[in-house]
């Protein structure tokens, strides 16, 4: 982008100022990540199964008149919240490392509880998969990160066009098919944007459903296809999974399916990135490289040298000067707005101005004031930062806002001097298995600790 261009931009923008009020405050007993920054990172890191996939096919599992065994899962608080859910419902869970086992044989009640659901959004996306297998359900609306509204307005219209009565009562989303025997009915739905969520509930509600279904203008994310294929395992007839139009063809039952969830594409570009950020060579598997396009192509155009090694291995390469870039989040395969904390990060040391717009989600720039926290120089209006490069960031103790900012402070921690305190970690813990483990394999200097006064 033009000097001229920039500036147009730049100079309406409020400067995002720090008030010793808004300083963060380290509550007692939190735990607290201390990061050393400026160590240089070597190695490979392993990269574990995806969350947002993962989420979608434990609810695909209700489908299932038998149960699945589900493989390549990640350590998540995600995943235990969505285990303890699911056991509510009635469903088996038992788990060995990374296989994930679930009994589906026997539910025992279509409502799952508000204190449960209100915690993680994608245990909405039960929803569908309980009212296609039992004809009725009962769900609490979603809670998750406060990045945004993500109504279910979506969700809601789909189901009612397939035949399902949909009331909203005291928070509580209550459905039940309205045909005879209970079954949802075969339609075609358009939906008004590419929500990946209303993707996925409407494709598992229409499994089961009798005669066909075919949704339009779906979301194409490497996940919707990975539940598709989940339930295509257990005996559902999906076809156009990944792009814009998805047909499916109900079926009477679904059975038994032994499946692997992919590897988690932005638990691999944060590493991505981290290596880039600290000038590292970091080698990264297994990752399916179609799925990073966006990611590998940003990094290439800052100055990063991304290689890849064989169809599941990638190699990134550190730099030593880097060029700002603009950004603009969008549904895949755009750049993914799940990334744009991170890259955010790395821009904060890259030359020139960049501009980043987020168009996904209305409140997902809060990571903004705890980045200039720590030296970066970015102003901010509304959905639009603009990221003027520092020659260095600055340790500095730091608030997590949600599961992306969390990342984007720690890897901006990690390019650092001096010192940082990363809180607010039950974000972190949400979506990222084992990332301080696997950073300080590749040499990293960051740990956990307790703090037990105020700091």
């Amino acid at each position: 982008m033009d000097l001229g261009t920039v500036s147009q931009i730049i100079e309406p923008l409020a400067s995002t100022t720090l008030e010793l009020s808004q300083m963060p405050q380290i509550e007692p007993n939190a735990p607290v990540l201390r990061i050393i920054g400026k160590a240089p990172l070597s190695g490979h890191v392993p990269i574990s199964g995806a969350k947002n996939s993962i989420l979608a096919l434990m609810a695909g599992t209700l489908l299932s008149s038998e149960g699945c065994r589900i493989r390549n899962v990640p350590n998540l608080a995600d995943v235990e919240r969505m285990s303890d859910i699911l056991e509510t419902l009635g469903v088996k869970i038992s788990r060995t490392d990374e296989v994930l086992d679930l009994d589906t044989s026997n539910l025992t009640t279509n409502s799952a509880p508000y204190e449960l659901v209100s915690k993680m959004r994608a245990s909405f996306f039960a929803l569908g998969s309980l009212l296609a297998r039992l004809g009725s359900a009962k769900m609490p609306l979603p809670g998750g990160c406060a990045i945004g509204a993500r109504p279910v307005e979506l969700h809601v219209r789909g189901l009612q066009a397939l035949g399902a009565d949909v009331q909203i009562e005291h928070g509580i989303v209550i459905a039940h098919a309205k045909s005879r025997n209970g079954r949802l009915q075969g339609a075609k739905i358009y939906l008004d944007c590419p929500s990946v969520g209303a993707t996925e509930t409407l494709m598992m509600a229409a499994t089961l459903a009798e005669g066909q279904t075919i949704i339009e203008n779906a979301a194409q994310e490497p996940e919707v296809i990975d539940l598709a294929d989940l339930c295509i395992a257990m005996g559902a007839q999906i076809h156009g999974a990944g792009t814009n139009t998805i047909i499916i063809d109900g079926v009477d039952r679904l059975h038994f399916a032994d499946f692997t969830a992919i590897p988690d594409r932005i638990e691999a570009a944060t590493f991505m990135v981290a290596a880039a950020i600290t000038r590292s060579t970091l080698s990264m598997s297994p990752v399916v490289p179609a799925h990073l396009t966006a990611a590998i192509s940003k990094l290439q155009d800052i100055g990063v040298t991304v290689q890849i090694d064989a169809p599941d291995k990638i190699t990134v390469i550190g730099g030593d000067r880097y060029r700002a870039v603009d950004i603009e989040t969008l549904p895949y395969p755009g750049f993914p707005t799940d990334m744009q904390a991170q890259f955010m990060a790395l821009l904060t040391i890259c030359e020139g101005n960049g501009v980043v717009t987020e168009t996904v989600f209305e409140n997902r720039l809060q990571h903004v004031a705890e980045l200039n926290r720590m030296g970066a120089n970015i102003r901010l209006k509304n959905n639009v930062a603009v990221v003027t490069g520092v020659p260095q960031l600055s340790g500095a103790p730091v608030m997590a806002t949600d599961l992306r900012a969390s990342a984007a402070l720690v890897i901006a921690g990690l390019a650092a001097d001096g010192e940082t305190k990363v809180m607010g970690l039950h974000h972190l813990d949400r979506g990222y298995d084992r990332i301080e483990e696997k950073l300080r394999n590749v040499g990293a200097k960051l740990y956990r600790t307790i703090e037990t006064v105020n700091a």
